[in-house]
């Protein structure tokens, strides 16, 4: 079917109009529509395959075929209608060319573009290259310093030592001269000097280490500095992946011109041996035409001769005679009808020559082109293999400049996050309870909490306001979220009082993409970049756990065996803790998982099965502990390298007073069960931050399934969730204290869990 060209064109049907009246009907095709009238040419119009072939298969019909002016109407309608048609088709041709022309335009347009992004996808490959390398040079500065601070530091405490054990004999040779005084008057002089001469050094000893202070603090900012161009490396990073899958597309491109550059060549090839072949025919067709004519030629010569020979010697008579000139003049005539026909023979021997030379020519260009065509992959073969190659050097000095920043950053971290205000809140609920410095130093990371006209001021790691969304959260725990792909124990757990929001910053709001929490969100991204790193060789296995903690009761979400949520299977779950600090509960059911949808299907299940209850400060209060654990095993194909990391993340119960949340009977019981738990935390906190010799975690489940969190070589991250209700000011207080004596934890060094085993070989999870 001819197609439309214009959108605007009023289209017009054609319709046949019956005549009445006599045996047989005439059949006209007429020309209408809105705003035209019947005979004008002025009507833009368009045909139908079926209209044009309707239109040229028309045939006249007449009541009496000797009524000419009945035929001429006809004929000139029909004339009409064929000019109508081929204005149409003129007009549709224009457009078509102009048409093409656009596209023309439009492709040279596209293939400048394409040069200008190749230029600058150079460009920009240098300045990463460059960036990488001054990335390189910092990190080794970097190293460097931290080295050299470490020495200077173990100088200072062995300077320390000295000093203490130095005080120990000065102290004993004092009292030994106290009681000898009479006797060694000179030796107790000189004492009283070394003890002189050590407290003089015992004060240059703390000016060095205020100096030291001051040293960590500067290395601080450094540190702030080398995150921020870790960030832009990173999006450096995404850039060229994406330049990676636009080479890609051009690899394939111009494999696909390869192909039809063979196909084109074989094809000329074809053509050139059909040439050779026809030159050939012609060249034998030609010598046999030679050979037909000087085979005449001599036959003619034989004929005069015999003529004149005839002519002399027999007399015969004139007709005779007559007769032999006109066969005479025959075999001329067609010795030159021969000799044209060998002319043209060798007109169409040079027209193959002719073709034979550009069959020849466009084979070398085809050649030549493909040679080219060839060397391009190659280039773009070596370019995508250096592009893979930096990808991945450039993946393994981002982990390790995350981790080492990790590390530099402290390992127990504390997050603050203040909700905002709920319709349930008291009715005089004062938003200026708290406040948010913008000092350079306290900016985001400090918070103000006014009570009874007091201000206390706290600083944390970061502090997140009321505005703050979900993603704004994710976004800060991201990295430490990837520590456990690189084969890091990484702990996230929530605290705060009833109705703070911890629940929310860790499960999130069911159903509302936007509001989904830190749990389903790290889930996402694991599984993310898990697809990612394929490409690199890594495969990854991972098993899921849940339980809650419910009076001092361990309880397993994800059993199939709980007829009751408020009764136990009757299981008896220990737990235990390996030689390499790995947490094991006995009979805990562990699935193994592969995908967002599994482990989202899994929370569910868990939410439906976790103990909750009803009371005066929240309608739907998390009456336990609960426990989310993601173990991960990883191997590279290519290196047979082996990771195993574990992440944590748990939300606990929150801490109330009785008073206020009005539990009795089975709450009672919830409420102290909570307390109790919350206060061996604090317990183990404070023994923690003291370095005391004996850390209490035994002292309830909670801190002991926590202990390789807390006092081992995991990274740890607290979200300390504080409810801006005026009401609640002593319970927030109490909070944020507690936040910040974590806060002031020093444990262990992360350890990143490795090993060098073949790919055939069984992940085992630990």
């Amino acid at each position: 079917m001819v197609g439309t060209t214009n959108g605007n064109r009023s289209r017009l049907a054609f319709s046949v109009i019956n005549g009445g009246g006599g045996g047989g009907g005439q059949d006209l095709v007429q020309v209408g529509g809105p705003g035209s009238v019947a005979g004008s040419d002025c009507s833009i119009i368009e045909f139908t395959k079926n209209d044009v072939e309707a239109l040229l298969n028309e045939k006249m019909k007449t009541k009496n075929k000797f009524n000419l002016k009945e035929k001429c109407d006809q004929m000139m309608e029909y004339i009409r209608r064929l000019r109508l048609c081929i204005k149409w088709f003129q007009e549709l041709e224009g457009s078509y060319l102009t048409e093409q022309d656009k596209l023309q335009n439009l492709l040279d347009y596209a293939e400048r573009r394409c040069s200008e992004l190749e230029m600058l996808m150079k460009a920009k490959e240098e300045e990463l290259n460059a960036i990488i390398m001054e990335l390189r040079k910092t990190y080794t500065t970097l190293q460097e310093k931290y080295t050299r601070e470490e020495s200077d530091r173990k100088a200072a405490m062995d300077a320390c030592m000295r000093e203490k054990e130095a005080r120990v004999a000065a102290e004993r040779l004092q009292a030994s001269l106290s009681e000898e005084l009479g006797k060694a008057q000179q030796e107790q002089s000189s004492a009283n000097q070394k003890i002189t001469s050590l407290n003089e050094m015992y004060k240059r000893l703390q000016e060095y280490n205020t100096s030291l202070q001051q040293y960590n603090s500067k290395l601080q900012t450094e540190l702030a500095t080398t995150n921020e161009t870790l960030k832009r490396v990173e999006k450096e990073k995404a850039v060229i992946v994406e330049s990676l899958s636009t080479l890609r597309g051009q690899h394939s491109s111009l494999q696909e011109q390869l192909t039809s550059s063979k196909a084109a060549q074989e094809e000329a090839t074809k053509q050139k041996d059909t040439l050779t072949i026809e030159v050939g025919n012609l060249r034998s067709d030609l010598i046999q035409m030679r050979d037909d004519r000087d085979r005449q030629l001599s036959q003619l010569q034989f004929l005069t001769a015999e003529a004149e020979k005839y002519k002399e010697s027999t007399g015969k008579t004139s007709a005779e005679v007559h007769n032999l000139t006109v066969k005479s003049n025959e075999l001329e005539a067609r010795c030159l009808y021969q000799s044209e026909q060998i002319r043209t023979l060798q007109d169409q021997l040079m027209i193959a020559e002719k073709k034979l030379q550009v069959s020849d020519s466009t084979a070398f260009e085809t050649k030549t082109e493909f040679e080219q065509q060839k060397k391009l992959i190659s280039e773009l073969q070596l370019r995508l293999a250096e592009a893979e190659f930096k990808v991945v050097e450039g993946e393994t000095l981002r982990k390790k400049l995350h981790n080492t920043i990790l590390e530099l950053k402290g390992n127990i971290r504390v997050f603050c996050r203040v909700r905002p205000l709920l319709p349930d809140d008291g009715p005089g609920t004062d938003t200026k309870a708290f406040s948010y410095p913008t000092s350079t130093e306290a900016l985001g990371r400090g918070v103000e909490l006014m009570q009874n006209g007091q201000k206390h001021s706290f600083m944390f790691d970061k502090v997140f306001m009321p505005d703050a969304s979900q993603q704004d959260v994710f976004v800060e725990i991201s990295q430490l979220v990837q520590s456990a792909l690189d084969g890091y124990k990484v702990c996230i757990f929530a605290y705060g009082q009833t109705g703070s929001g911890k629940t929310y910053t860790m499960m999130g709001r069911p159903g509302d993409p936007e509001q989904k929490g830190l749990i389903p969100r790290s889930l996402e991204q694991i599984f993310q970049t898990r697809q990612s790193l394929l490409a690199q060789g890594w495969k990854y296995e991972m098993q899921v756990s849940m339980l809650e903690i419910y009076n001092e009761t361990i309880r397993d979400l994800l059993s199939t065996n709980r007829p009751n949520p408020e009764m136990s299977n009757g299981k008896q779950y220990a737990i235990k803790h390996d030689a390499n600090g790995n947490t094991h509960v006995s009979d805990l059911t562990i699935v193994d998982v592969c995908s967002t949808k599994e482990v989202s299907f899994l929370l569910n299940q868990a939410a439906q099965s976790r103990s909750v209850g009803k009371t005066q400060m929240n309608e739907q209060s998390s009456r336990s502990h609960l426990v989310f654990t993601l173990r991960i095993s990883g191997v590279n194909e290519s290196t047979e390298q082996q990771v195993q990391g574990v992440l944590n993340l748990i939300d606990l119960a929150g801490s109330e007073r009785l008073s206020k949340s009005g539990s009795t009977g089975d709450r009672l019981k919830e409420t102290q069960a909570i307390n109790r738990s919350l206060s061996s935390l604090s317990d183990v906190i404070f023994a923690l931050a003291k370095k005391e010799d004996h850390i209490p975690f035994r002292n309830s489940k909670l801190t002991y399934l926590l202990q390789p969190c807390l006092g081992g070589d995991s990274k740890t991250l607290m979200f300390v969730n504080i409810s801006p209700d005026t009401s609640s000011a002593g319970e927030s207080l109490c909070s944020l204290r507690f936040a910040a004596r974590v806060n002031a934890c020093e444990i262990g060094i992360p350890r990143r869990q490795t090993s060098m085993r073949s790919f055939e070989s069984r992940l085992s999870y630990g």
